[in-house]
């Protein structure tokens, strides 16, 4: 273009179709020598204002779709704001020698304000995103944790759509990793399947450590990554990434969405996968195919699974049963596996009289005040499950993985039982392995031992063993160094007042292994990052068990202040939805476990403490409600009052690390 030439000045004519007149802005709005950018519904405008006369576009520029009324008039032209490419800011005319111009719309300056005409907006029409939407809601899906970029826009907006139809819900939160940790929890307390969203590169990125924990834990979800364009994939686009490679490890199944696919049968294989296999699905979205146009209906699951009710074989099971008939002091022993059903597995301690003892995944899996119930075994656990352990002839275990943390003895006979024949003997060989169904093998141990049987019933050795240690756990509340409180105080208080039916989630460090030794479970579910013991956990966590279970039941979630610090900014996505969740944040202003480690190790203690802000007032700033306890006397109020608050709080406990 050369220096002299100037603008076209003709004005775009009214069109002769269909069209609608719309006040884009008011008479004074826009200066002399201006561009600026509007929106009508769902469209957006540059409209200009040069030389008295007023010109409105589109504000997408033709070459990469830069924002017109982002950019500037400079001698007379509209420059658009990426790749400074010139039009007429009267009518979108480029200068001579060029012919990609943006669409241009008629103008009229009235006294009340500037107009435009524009066609009537185009019906939406069924997209790709709205199928496999459709397809994920079919398979229960109808939370969604994530954050809308530019390379998932499309999928976004058919979520949005079922959204307004009330298919699902949207929680747009502060960092993916949060997303994926709420969608992992959900899974984990309903079985059920939520998702979480990302765009290209770091957004989806920013999913994987949430996706690990659900790997290893085998809970299920759905992951959704936006992908930048198919054109410029593989080419160093900006965001661009190899996110099948990169996910390739965490995900069970994995696929990028291709224009030719079946979209609603790609989206069933990723919610059977991982809903059957409790693991992760992952889908990858270019950003094109998003908006494709498509006539595909969507899937679901019916006629897609069978039952899982599965038997063992007879022979093992008649093993097993006389094996139990001819046991004095077994014990039982139930992991997050045997969660779901362990009304049977009760029955059948409550036939023989055996202890039951339940990994940390498991705690809350039976209440510690059943007379049968013994509290956790391991590392996080109860003296009254290791003291029964120990004493024990046999152990019978329903879906407990024998994590090296658990406890449970290998050199004691076991009996296994599992519906996951990977899961049966995996860390060292067992007396007798029985695949099937928790609930059903249950039954039919059951039902084999009616009869006579040898196993003493041990309900009046439990009861004198909880004696001894709820003695021992008074004695360490009056523990004061003058540096905080101690968390025998801190778990009894809570053991009181939280709901019997609440969902409890926790976190890692100190905190938790006290959670798992001092809190007294009754009905409550507990969550946590068993295997990948992530920091960080228990608060987005929180957020995706209130998803799952409203406001029916209290939630109430339990952190250290390293933990909290990971995702301190999701009170306010908290806030923003209302989500009625109480969090307990025991401040010792360090990585207590860390600190405990390093001693134990006989390494100086390095790099462990940590700058914090006031966090009740922290959640004040927030809109949530905060209390701050620095002596045990204040305890009772702040823990009653924030478990009765409507909507998100904080309690927080100053704490003493070596009394945790």
């Amino acid at each position: 273009m050369s220096d002299d030439e100037q603008p076209s000045t003709e004005a775009v004519s009214v069109p002769d179709g269909p069209h609608e007149w719309h006040k884009v802005l008011d008479v004074d709005d826009l200066p002399e020598g201006r561009v600026t950018t509007v929106s009508v519904g769902r469209r957006t405008l540059a409209v200009t204002h040069v030389d008295g006369t007023y010109g409105a576009m589109s504000n997408h520029c033709p070459h990469q779709g830069g924002p017109l009324g982002e950019g500037s008039i400079e001698k007379g032209w509209l420059r658009c704001p990426w790749h400074g490419y010139d039009y007429s800011p009267c009518n979108g005319t480029p200068p001579e020698g060029f012919d990609d111009a943006p669409e241009a719309y008629a103008s009229e300056l009235r006294d009340d304000g500037v107009y435009v005409a524009l066609p009537p907006e185009v019906e939406h029409e069924r997209t790709v995103s709205d199928v496999m939407v459709e397809t994920m809601v079919n398979w229960g899906v109808d939370s969604v944790f994530g954050m809308v970029g530019h390379s998932n826009l499309g999928f976004a907006d058919a979520m949005h759509r079922a959204e307004q139809r009330g298919d699902l819900r949207y929680f747009g939160i502060r960092h993916e990793g949060a997303a994926s940790f709420a969608a992992t929890a959900y899974g984990k307390l309903t079985g059920r399947l939520a998702a979480c969203f990302g765009i290209a590169g770091p957004g989806s990125t920013n999913l994987l450590t949430g996706l690990y924990d659900a790997k290893v834990d085998r809970a299920p979800v759905l992951a959704l990554s936006g992908q930048v364009p198919s054109k410029t994939k593989g080419r160093g686009a900006f965001q661009d990434m190899d996110l099948a490679n990169a996910f390739k490890d965490v995900s069970r199944f994995g696929e990028v969405v291709l224009s030719a696919a079946d979209h609603a049968e790609l989206m069933t294989l990723a919610c059977k996968t991982a809903i059957v296999d409790r693991n992760v699905a992952h889908l990858i979205f270019p950003d094109e195919v998003q908006v494709e146009r498509s006539d595909q209906e969507a899937s679901g699951p019916d006629g897609r699974t069978g039952s899982q009710d599965i038997s063992p074989p007879e022979r093992e099971l008649h093993e097993a049963i006389e094996k139990i008939r001819g046991s004095e002091h077994p014990v039982i022993v139930v992991g997050q596996g045997a969660r779901a059903d362990v009304a049977t597995v009760i029955e059948l301690a409550e036939l023989i009289g055996a202890p039951v003892i339940t990994t940390f995944k498991a705690k809350g899996a039976i209440s510690d005040h059943h007379p049968l119930g013994c509290g956790v075994l391991g590392r996080s656990g109860t003296p009254v499950a290791s003291w029964l352990m120990n004493e024990s002839d046999l152990v019978v275990a329903f879906g407990a993985s024998f994590s090296n943390h658990t406890g449970i003895a290998p050199y004691k006979p076991i009996i296994q039982v599992d519906h996951d024949p990977m899961a049966i003997g995996r860390h060292h060989p067992v007396e007798i392995g029985l695949q099937g169904a928790v609930a059903t093998t249950a039954r039919l141990l059951t039902a084999g031992l009616d009869g006579q049987r040898t196993c003493i019933d041990q309900r009046a050795v439990i009861a004198d063993r909880w004696k001894i240690w709820r003695d021992e756990k008074a004695s360490r509340r009056v523990d004061d160094h003058g540096s905080g409180m101690n968390a025998a105080s801190i778990f009894a208080e809570l053991s009181e007042h939280i709901p019997d039916d609440a969902v409890i989630c926790v976190d890692v460090g100190n905190n938790t292994y006290s959670f798992g030794r001092y809190f007294e479970v009754a009905d409550q579910d507990v969550l946590m990052s068993g295997y990948l013991g992530s920091i960080g956990f228990s608060f987005p966590a929180a957020m995706g068990a209130w998803a799952a279970v409203g406001d029916s039941r209290k939630v109430v979630s339990v952190s250290g202040d390293g933990g909290f610090g990971q995702y301190a900014m999701e009170i306010t996505t908290a806030v923003k939805y209302g989500m009625d969740i109480t969090h307990v944040l025991l401040n010792n202003s360090e990585l207590g476990k860390i600190s405990k480690e390093q001693r134990a190790g006989e390494f100086d203690v390095w790099q462990t403490s940590l700058h914090n802000p006031d966090f009740a007032a922290f959640a004040e700033l927030c809109g949530a409600h905060g209390e701050r306890v620095t002596a045990v006397d204040q305890l009772h109020d702040a823990v009653t009052t924030a478990l009765a608050h409507e909507g998100p709080s904080i309690v927080e406990v100053i704490t003493d690390p070596l009394l945790m």
